[in-house]
């Protein structure tokens, strides 16, 4: 399978399917720089045999919508930040993905969220971590980026500042979903049997096809670089435990030679600063973008014992998806038009 097609205005409007989008090709030829977009659904144990054609098409819907949300934002001229916000929200907004509606259960049985945003340009950034009420928690992070003198804002804090930012709030209820609880209740029944603590990985969640975390990264007409993470962390998790999704130079980062989101098992992320460490190969090493994120996701992260996978672009809108996993779920944009929505390994 080769999911890769040109995009021209016949396909484009087909590929969003409502009439506003029909004339994408004057808008394209209105760009005075290409834009490009890359977005991701989590990574794990994607394996085709355990997906029913229901569930790929679901993904691949969900993935599509918020791809073209985003690249709309291009088109028009938008910011990069603009486009991953939209990318993000519709993917918060599906319960597909671990992250606001679809966010896994703590140990106590809540959703607790984290989000993540870097703008290239003036490397600005904003994350919030352990949030419950928030209903698109990648709103919030840009919210502290930009009306804050903070980078990050946690708990009861963070949704404090959310409220005085009139952002939109929700009953703790509205992310409940019966798969994510049934994921909750395996690990606490595990966790009983063993006498011990085990939060639950993505990569350990064979039987649910749900695995993490999502983010976008976006190249404007204006050449500025930005980069988005959001998720609903581990299974299980306890104690206040935050992963890398909100933390900068691991699961997000973004400057002028390129910009990265990641997804896997946070505390290897965290440890070997895996978003700014492709950056700065690649802006000190000169390396390629798919150079840099697979000596650093293929080498040092997996030496390490961490499992997981990046997205990114550099300013010149080359696209990067590298990951150690069975599987990524991914999708994209490049600057001549060419979409990719992918699953599995090649």
């Amino acid at each position: 399978m080769k999911p890769i097609i040109k995009l021209t205005a016949l396909t484009l409007s087909s590929l969003i399917c409502f009439n506003s989008y029909a004339d994408n090709s004057k808008e394209e030829s209105k760009q005075p720089n290409p834009v490009a977009i890359v977005i991701h659904g989590g990574a794990g144990t994607i394996i085709k045999k355990n997906m029913t054609p229901e569930l790929e098409k679901a993904y691949k819907t969900a993935l599509k919508d918020a791809l073209v949300a985003g690249y709309h934002v291009l088109i028009n001229q938008g910011s990069s930040t603009e486009a991953i916000k939209k990318s993000i929200v519709m993917m918060e907004d599906s319960p597909l993905f671990n992250a606001g509606k679809g966010a896994v259960f703590t140990h106590e049985g809540k959703n607790s969220l984290d989000a993540s945003i870097m703008v290239g340009n003036d490397l600005t950034a904003g994350a919030i971590a352990g949030v419950e009420t928030v209903k698109n928690p990648i709103l919030l992070a840009d919210k502290v980026r930009t009306d804050s003198v903070h980078v990050m804002m946690s708990g009861k804090g963070a949704e404090q500042f959310a409220k005085s930012q009139d952002l939109e709030f929700v009953d703790p209820k509205y992310f409940f979903t019966q798969r994510r609880w049934d994921s909750l209740q395996n690990a606490l029944k595990h966790e009983k049997e063993q006498a011990s603590y085990t939060p639950l990985l993505p990569t350990d969640e064979a039987n649910n096809y749900k695995f993490g975390t999502v983010g976008a990264v976006a190249l404007d007409s204006n050449g500025v670089i930005a980069a988005a993470t959001s998720t609903g962390g581990m299974t299980n998790k306890r104690y206040g435990r935050i992963g890398d999704s909100p933390i900068i130079g691991a699961g997000t980062y973004a400057n002028q030679t390129c910009g990265i989101s990641a997804t896997g098992h946070g505390e290897y992320f965290i440890r070997a600063a895996v978003t700014y460490d492709i950056c700065a190969l690649m802006q000190y090493k000169e390396m390629p973008i798919s150079e840099a994120a697979d000596l650093v996701i293929h080498n040092k992260l997996k030496k390490m014992g961490g499992d997981g996978g990046v997205i990114g672009l550099d300013h010149q809108g080359n696209i990067m998806m590298s990951f150690n996993t069975h599987g990524m779920y991914r999708a994209s944009v490049d600057t001549a038009g060419n979409v990719t929505i992918k699953l599995y390994k090649d």
